[in-house]
């Protein structure tokens, strides 16, 4: 299955490709904001995940401290 960051950053890649294809100004502005939009999400994707692997590091090192001290 496809990860929602994988799905958001091939849609914005589609959207830009669609964006370029476009005959009218105003597929082109539509294709762009939609490409826009994904690329945002994909973003919010990758902090997300990131700050949770960061949150589970900090657990787990402070889990070690306190078996240890």
């Amino acid at each position: 299955m496809e990860s929602n960051e994988r799905y958001y950053r091939r849609r914005a890649v589609e959207e830009r490709m669609a964006a370029q294809r476009a005959v009218t100004e105003t597929a082109r502005a539509w294709h762009s904001q939609l490409a826009e939009s994904f690329a945002e999400r994909a973003i919010a994707c990758t902090s997300t995940s990131t700050s949770i692997g960061i949150g589970i590091g900090i657990a787990a090192s402070s889990a070690v401290v306190a078996v240890s001290g």
